[in-house]
């Protein structure tokens, strides 16, 4: 027993010494190729051939020095300031495959060692370098792609792979959809401007392009979740606000007291907005709330002496209250008329009055406008001013024309 426990004892050695041959030989390529690395430019080339060489052999494949190696032989390589002394060493790989290389190594080496391991504990900073080069070439490749557009393909590819490298950073997925817009493509543009959303990354310009991208393809039912989205994380942004009013006017809903809701909110965002007085002045005078309608029309036209809309309705409000009383006093009884009809008709009068330097200025505003034409027409004559009936009349008919 004791001489057959010596022979197996003899037989393990033998075992343990070729074993250790092998890795040693493996070793080698692995040292190989730090020493090419150490040798300068001249020697990349073969620093590159002895680190595959190990990484694909059965017996070093399993090594985290070999992988991170194989990250720094790649990422040398990389290093601009002195690709021109080195070019054969990258000869044959196409655009942002070493460092491709170079990451899957690092990350194959931090696989193998864990996060506080000798190679493993290196790599973080490794890949942030990679990052970086990775980045530089997005927006090398996005300048050049201004002259040479299928450049911006390379763009996408680089951020795309900085994006890799760093999963929690979203600088370069915002670049990689800036460079999907240059490249005319929305449909990506929006994917990844919503990658951006569903990693918590917000903000109004993002909002802004996708509601833009939504509009260029046509996708209502999408840009109403989108807009909603960005009130929810913007409730005071006054562009926002005052697209989800423009939407809700253009469904139809604009009578309703949800558009008056909306309005008020664009107007504590935006007081000095002249126009939303006076679409809330509109909107007021489909419900009959005349006071509060004629209230908006006149702060609309405070804001601004060119608002066409708010000058003409209160033109009209003036007309149509005048054409209100002197309808009522032609249906009086000559009795009643001889008593009341008079006083009624100065009255009127003074609306037709009132309603002359809205529609002059609401014409001088748009000369072309013939509802404006019309209206002055109708007001002159009744105010006995004939000549100037007459001027709205053949400008009328000069329109038809």
């Amino acid at each position: 027993m004791k001489h057959s426990f010596l022979k197996l004892a003899a037989g393990a050695l033998t075992l343990g010494l070729g074993l250790s041959t092998s890795v040693q030989a493996q070793n080698s390529a692995v040292n190989n190729a730090i020493l090419s690395l150490k040798a300068g430019p001249s020697q990349y080339d073969k620093a590159v051939t002895s680190i595959n060489q190990a990484v694909e052999n059965e017996k070093t494949k399993g090594s985290a020095k070999a992988w991170f190696t194989r990250g720094e032989v790649y990422y040398t390589v990389l290093d601009p300031s002195t690709q021109a002394l080195y070019s054969k060493s990258t000869a044959g790989m196409k655009p942002g495959e070493a460092l491709q290389k170079a990451a899957e190594s690092y990350k194959k080496a931090l696989e193998l060692d864990g996060p506080t391991g000798e190679y493993g504990k290196q790599v973080p900073d490794r890949l942030k370098n990679l990052y970086g080069l990775a980045f530089n070439d997005g927006v090398k490749f996005y300048n050049s792609g201004k002259e040479n557009p299928q450049d911006f393909d390379k763009a996408i590819a680089s951020y795309q792979l900085a994006s890799q490298l760093m999963p929690t950073d979203t600088t370069a997925v915002l670049y990689t959809a800036y460079a999907q817009e240059a490249k005319q493509d929305p449909t990506a543009a929006k994917a990844t401007y919503n990658q951006l959303l569903g990693m918590g990354y917000k903000s109004v310009p993002v909002y802004t392009r996708l509601l833009q991208i939504d509009q260029q393809t046509k996708d209502d039912a999408d840009m109403k979740k989108v807009l909603q989205q960005a009130l929810a994380a913007y409730p005071n942004n006054k562009t926002f606000l005052i697209q989800d009013l423009n939407q809700s006017m253009g469904s139809g809903s604009d009578g309703g007291s949800g558009a008056i809701d909306k309005i008020n909110k664009a107007i504590l965002a935006d007081p000095n907005n002249s126009n939303l007085y006076a679409v809330r002045g509109g909107i007021y005078d489909k419900q009959k709330k005349t006071d509060l309608a004629m209230a908006d029309y006149k702060k609309a036209v405070d804001l601004d002496p060119k608002n066409f809309d708010a000058l003409y309705n209160l033109g009209t409000y003036n007309y149509n209250q005048a054409a209100t009383l002197f309808t009522k006093a032609s249906k009086m009884d000559l009795k009643t008329y001889q008593t009341k009809g008079k006083p009624i008709e100065a009255e009127a009068k003074k609306y037709f009055e009132a309603s002359v330097p809205y529609f002059e200025k609401a014409l001088e505003i748009n000369p072309n406008d013939q509802s404006s034409l019309y209206a002055l027409q109708k007001v002159y004559a009744r105010l006995n001013r004939p000549a100037d009936a007459k001027r709205m009349e053949e400008r009328q008919a000069a329109l038809k024309k």
